[in-house]
Formats: C-alpha cells, structure tokens, sequence
C-alpha cells in the first residue's frame, strides 16, 4: 500500500464525517470506551507516529513523542488535524525507500505502515459513525488491501465485512465473533 491510500482513506473519512460535526462527539465511538472525539483524536496520533517511524526508521520501539489535540478543539478542527496527520504518513510512505524498516512489533515496510494507516481510518471512522448513529461501511477495495497486507489469514467474504470482523468490530456469517486480535504489519 502506499500514500495515495492513506490519502484516499483520510479523504473518505472526511466526506462521511465532516457532515456530522454538528452531533454530539462525545457520545461513545461504536464499542470504545472513546467518545467519538477522542477516537479521532487518537487515530491523529497514530498517524503521525507512524509517520515518525517511517521518517526516523527507529528499529527498536516507538520514538518517543506524542501528537496531542488541544481539547477545546471542534470536531471539524479535529478532522482537518487527521488530514494533516494522513498527510504526514503518505508523505513519509512515498518518500522512504520500499526496503526502509522501521519497529512495529518487528520490522516493517512503508507499505505495512500505510496499511495500518488505512486499517486505523477505516475502522475509527467506522467506529465514529457508529457512535453518531450513522450507517457506514468502509470502501471495499481499501477494506481488500488493508486484509491482504495485514490479515494474510483471513476469510473470504465482502471485504468490509471481513475487515470489521477480523477486528471484532461485527459478526461473520459461519464465524464466532472475535473478542481479540492482532494484524501482522511486520515482515517475516
């Protein structure tokens, strides 16, 4: 995966939610223990320190420094924050040579961040529109990607709906629903 999917990933997520600034953003984002504002607050931050990783090519752990979004913040404010943020990573993605490695929880790819990168938008923007009381579903060919690169086990089925259940975010016809799970962005 690359930046243009982090891009286009950010770019849907503001399409769904920049309507809904107006709602109640600290109602619960879907099952998180979040408001919906902290969740995008928090998906800002993954971001940008995925980005750090890509740029910094840290091989041991998560560099140490932190994205906060002031809490007076609006939600339309908070949105523009995680477009910066989207295009922070798409940048550090294109720009960092493909054999570049970097920490999570092994060494990964740019592509592997960018995939995570799309997992954190689709799933929080998800998770968002749930708590606003809006019906969403991810972009399949993104839900495909991320699956490909991140859950090289997975399922068949619709992509988005594999997608929500390989992060326990919904049920799978003929699968239990998950209470756990991890994806596989390092590389072997």
């Amino acid at each position: 995966m690359t930046g243009t999917d982090v891009r286009a990933a950010a770019g849907e997520s503001v399409r769904v939610l920049g309507p809904l600034t107006d709602r109640d953003w600290t109602a619960p984002a879907g099952d998180l223990e979040w408001s919906c504002w902290t969740t995008a607050a928090h998906l800002a931050h993954d971001l940008v320190a995925y980005a750090g990783q890509v740029i910094g090519r840290s091989d041991a752990d998560y560099l140490p420094f932190d994205l906060r979004v002031r809490r007076d913040t609006p939600p339309r404010r908070v949105l523009t924050v995680v477009t910066a943020a989207a295009g922070l990573l798409g940048a550090a993605v294109d720009t960092t040579d493909l054999d570049a490695r970097a920490w999570h929880w092994g060494p990964t790819d740019p592509g592997g961040f960018a995939a995570m990168g799309v997992a954190e938008i689709l799933l929080h923007t998800y998770d968002i529109t749930r708590g606003l009381g809006v019906a969403w579903r991810p972009p399949a060919d993104l839900c495909a990607s991320v699956t490909r690169r991140l859950f090289p086990d997975a399922p068949g089925g619709e992509p988005p709906e594999v997608l929500l259940w390989l992060t326990g975010r919904d049920e799978l016809p003929d699968h239990p629903r998950r209470t756990s799970w991890t994806w596989r962005a390092a590389l072997s």
